[in-house]
């Protein structure tokens, strides 16, 4: 059935080719919500998404999205054709996977294929990576996909025989080493192409971290010139088109709080396949407020990453790293940049340069720059004697920062406060949640002044009126947000030496009886 309607044009970017037609007009074509409908005009086609409206719309008119008007160059008032479409073949491979079956590389690859050229609505996306939470995939699902995300975008050459790489898998705040490890590694004679993500749930990513320093989004050419000059890059992952039916999956996750532990791995080791990784450490940080909240999780991800690494070429290894309070002081872009900064330039919290080190030792020791053992060394070697310094500063200065930048020169929020201790008493835990959420209160990453310095930690004895952290921001109106959320919920807990008494004895009652 076809019919002839006069189009609006939506002036907005929504990311997806919808068609919104009046209730009457969609019962004529016998279409419904999230249907597919055909446009036709002047001998070009386009397959929209429907939306019905309620009101506000005339009989015999359509609002079209721009992503349709673009394709089929439409004007506003133009007569166009409608007829009904048939859905793409994907969402019956979606179906299929709902019903706990497996799915083929095909299969997959017409999944990704018509998520990246806006053929699934978001519900069906949403439908796909449901379905992978409850039904998890077979590890030959798992290497399928995975191939098929990185070979459906953007490969980096970067012509060289050994790249070396870390990830970490989140949950903990203030995690700067990439700072520390990156300039540790390439300033060892090893290349190692680091592209991250911006922050998503949390105060600051890498990406919005080393912004703070010199600009991060580059295209493929410029990465591989810079890792060229340099050995190393800390840049943003956005910037070129890795994986990128990954980042829309992502998108859809995020709100439905989702993360599927078999897509997670393909979201890792599409990227690494996509800038030719041939040896990567896997950071898995434990404890309460990450995504690993015991051993045997993190053994399963790491059983799995190494199995999967060894389908697709990339010797992996894993590290359980401590992840129950964050790493170093401060969590805020400014104040990241600040404390890893004052690492390389040897200063900086234990904690910081304990793990940095840590993972720079395994990959030293991967590439052979260290034995078996002694990478540890070698790396806290080339923090302590300036030459992961020198290495940072030809970073920056690759990326079209300021190599003579210091810690001393960066500045967080112009607007400070101080929290304090209302009681005598231990540190007996440090909250990430609560830490990210103040952060972010006050305005962080996108002002990136904005964030939270603490001065006191886990194990710490403190008395009432003892300042336990600042929260800084550029907005007065953030940070006194960022202060009442602090008030009601304190990221740190303080307990006296007494937890309980068991049994609970009144001398008075006792003597009544």
């Amino acid at each position: 059935m076809l019919k002839k309607v006069k189009v609006t044009l939506l002036d907005i970017e929504e990311g997806r080719p919808e068609i919104t037609l009046t209730e009457a007009d969609a019962e004529e074509l016998g279409l419904h919500v999230k249907d597919r409908v055909r446009l036709k005009s002047d001998g070009k086609i386009a397959v929209g998404i429907v939306n019905i409206a309620s009101k506000d719309l005339e009989p015999g008119t359509v609002l079209v999205s721009h992503e349709i008007s673009e394709l089929c160059r439409l004007e506003s008032g133009q007569t166009v054709e409608l007829a009904p479409a048939r859905k793409p073949s994907s969402v019956a491979f979606i179906k299929k996977k709902m019903d706990k079956e497996t799915l083929s590389k095909d299969e997959f690859l017409a999944i990704v294929k018509d998520v990246l050229e806006n053929r699934l609505s978001e519900t069906e996306i949403a439908a796909f990576i449901a379905a992978l939470y409850i039904n998890e995939m077979t590890m030959d699902e798992t290497e399928a996909l995975t191939r098929t995300l990185a070979e459906t975008g953007e490969i980096i050459n970067f012509e060289k025989r050994g790249i070396f790489d870390k990830h970490s898998i989140g949950g903990v705040p203030g995690n700067k080493v990439t700072l520390l490890i990156v300039p540790i590694v390439a300033a060892a004679g090893l290349t190692i192409p680091k592209t991250s993500s911006r922050a998503i749930t949390s105060a600051s990513g890498t990406a919005d971290t080393m912004e703070v320093l010199a600009p991060v989004t580059f295209n493929a050419e410029k990465i591989v010139e810079i890792v060229n000059h340099v050995n190393g890059i800390i840049c943003w992952g956005g910037g070129v088109n890795l994986a990128p039916a990954d980042d829309l999956f992502i998108k859809v996750e995020h709100p439905l709080a989702l993360d599927p532990h078999n897509l997670a791995l393909c979201s890792v080791m599409a990227k690494k396949i996509a800038t030719g990784t041939k040896f990567l450490v896997i950071d898995l940080p434990m404890g309460n407020g990450t995504k690993i909240k015991n051993i045997d999780e993190a053994e399963k991800y790491a059983i799995d990453f190494i199995e999967l690494g060894k389908r697709i070429g990339i010797k992996t290894e894993c590290l359980v790293t401590y992840g129950d309070k964050p790493v170093g002081r401060a969590v805020g872009p400014v104040l990241e940049a600040q404390e890893a900064l004052r690492a390389l330039e040897g200063e900086g919290p234990s904690s910081l340069i304990e793990k940095s080190t840590g993972i720079a030792g395994v990959l030293l020791e991967a590439g052979g720059i260290a034995r078996k053992g002694e990478g540890k060394k070698k790396a806290l070697k080339l923090l302590k004697s300036g030459a992961a310094l020198k290495k940072m500063k030809e970073i920056i200065a690759a990326q079209g920062g300021d190599p003579n930048v210091t810690s001393n020169d960066l500045k967080p929020g112009r607007y400070k406060a101080q929290i304090k201790a209302e009681s005598d008493g231990y540190i007996v835990g440090v909250h990430n949640k609560a830490v990210v959420d103040i952060a972010r209160a006050a305005g962080a990453p996108r002002d990136k002044g904005a964030g939270l310095l603490l001065l006191k930690s886990k194990g710490y004895s403190v008395h009432a009126g003892d300042i336990l952290f600042e929260v800084y921001s550029d907005s007065k109106y953030k940070l006194d947000e960022a202060v009442k959320l602090a008030r009601q919920h304190s990221p740190i807990a303080i307990e006296g030496m007494l937890i309980e008494r068991i049994p609970s004895y009144s001398v008075l009652e006792t003597s009544k009886e």
